[in-house]
């Protein structure tokens, strides 16, 4: 398995060194040069193995020599052995062909814990094999940021940095970073929105001798590890609804940096049996008129209840882009190059068809969300977190458009714990709900972060100090 840069100038790359790597050096994003594909008879296997051996087999497709059957069964094994439920990502049934994944099992209480977890371990493996040590940096719009340091904490070969917006974050997701006492961890807040934050990690990247100096990785979506165990539970789920290629199953998906929905496209090329799948977008919409229009166009972003969702510049539509363009990554450098100058660009009406035979985009705007978590809970019992809502919204308006059939498999993602957004779920339904036991004393435990202004020059000296510190020391 080889990959290549979205921008086309790169080097290819084997799977261990996408995984340090991270960012492409010419500023693209890594994809697989080929997508494995999945028989009638592969699927049909799978469809009889637990979560943590589907995860093995289809991770295995794209890890090629990193590493050895044993060590990879042994990290699935060992992550999915610690969810909370036994099914990892169950399903839910909320109506006739609809149903709710469950991601929000892990340790951090969200989606992010079924990739990041993996991804830990993976350095772990890697970096010990190699002997080196790595500088992660990261930008979190909630839920990346802590589940990148439950995965990295306390490991001797990771610094890790991780910027979120602040204000912009949940008070529980920020405690979920910024409580984590372990000395590799670094909690950064910084002085803007999280688009500013995913623009300094990028900017970091694409300092060469910064990046070099330090040996940097990141733990963001734009690393196809992240992006890689997130094809999972597309196929499990599928499976477990019966999909196949006469009745395929559809997915809606809450989205904000077009990562999760990727894995997704991801799954589909594979030979996954996926018919539709649906862009949920809060009001910070531009994913959804981008599907309406073929224009993608840069707002202002608008604080919401469903605040991960908050982005207006999302990084793994490039990949999507990448495949628009037939693979061509000079165009794709030329159209973000414009779009970066300009704030907007615009594809062709054939490019548009291809990307609508694929994706439908759906808003949900903080009243319709509200209402959301209203109704679902009145109807069925579940209490739906602001996101979840987002996406069941988004599922309800794409059943009554048409555009997805009342007896094809629907499923909806859940991809955070009601109670990470306790303020938001009480105001529409009355009920707050409480944390697992074993967070309940999260939001009395103290903190530890540093606030730092939007500045290339402030952030990056802040992190080389701390680096050389700790290389001094050692």
């Amino acid at each position: 398995m080889r990959y290549i840069s979205t921008r086309g100038k790169a080097p290819e790359l084997g799977f261990e060194d996408v995984l340090l790597t991270g960012l492409a050096r010419d500023g693209g994003l890594y994809v697989p040069k080929t997508w494995p594909q999945l028989s009638a008879a592969d699927l049909k296997r799978l469809s009889g193995l637990s979560y943590a051996e589907t995860a093995f087999e289809i991770c295995r497709l794209f890890t090629g020599d990193a590493f050895d059957d044993a060590t990879l069964k042994q990290i699935m094994d060992e992550v999915y052995g610690s969810f909370g439920h036994s099914a990892v990502a169950p399903l839910k049934q909320l109506d006739a062909n609809l149903w709710m994944m469950e991601l929000f099992h892990g340790p951090t209480l969200a989606f992010k814990d079924y990739a990041m977890q993996v991804l830990g371990r993976m350095f772990d493996h890697v970096l010990a094999k190699r002997g080196e040590r790595v500088t992660i940096v990261g930008a979190t719009s909630g839920d990346t940021g802590s589940a990148a340091i439950e995965a990295c904490r306390d490991r001797e070969n990771i610094e890790i940095f991780i910027f979120f917006p602040e204000g912009r974050v949940s008070p529980v997701q920020q405690h979920q970073m910024t409580t984590v006492q372990a000395p590799n961890v670094h909690a950064i807040a910084l002085e803007g929105t999280f688009d500013d934050c995913q623009d300094l990690v990028k900017a970091l990247f694409n300092d060469a001798d910064f990046r070099d100096r330090h040996n940097l990785s990141a733990v963001n979506s734009i690393n196809w590890a992240r992006i890689l165990p997130q094809v999972v539970y597309y196929v499990t789920s599928a499976l477990s609804v019966g999909a196949t290629a006469d009745r395929p199953a559809s997915f809606v998906v809450p989205t904000g940096n077009f990562g999760n929905i990727f894995a997704a496209y991801a799954a589909r090329q594979m030979g996954l049996p996926i018919d539709r799948l649906v862009v949920a977008t809060n009001q910070n919409d531009i994913l959804s008129r981008f599907l309406q229009s073929g224009e993608m166009k840069l707002e202002g972003v608008k604080p919401s209840i469903s605040p991960s969702m908050d982005i207006q510049v999302s990084s793994n539509f490039e990949r999507f882009l990448f495949d628009l363009y037939d693979r061509d990554g000079a165009a794709v450098t030329e159209v973000l190059t414009g779009f970066r100058e300009n704030g907007s660009f615009s594809i062709s009406q054939g490019m548009l068809e291809k990307a609508r035979s694929v994706f439908d985009g759906y808003r949900t705007d903080e009243s319709e969300t509200k209402a959301t978590i209203r109704a679902v809970y009145e109807e069925t019992g579940e209490i739906a977190d602001p996101h979840s809502a987002v996406s069941l919204g988004a599922a309800r308006q794409a059943r009554a458009s048409g555009d997805i059939g009342t007896e094809a498999p629907l499923i909806s993602l859940a991809c955070a714990h009601a109670a990470k957004f306790p303020d938001a779920v009480e105001a529409a339904i009355g009920v707050r709900p409480a944390l697992p036991a074993r967070l309940g004393d999260l939001l009395e435990r103290e903190e530890r972060m540093t606030v730092l202004p939007n500045d290339f020059r402030t952030v990056s000296t802040h992190i080389a100090g701390i680096v050389a510190g700790k290389e001094n020391a050692a």
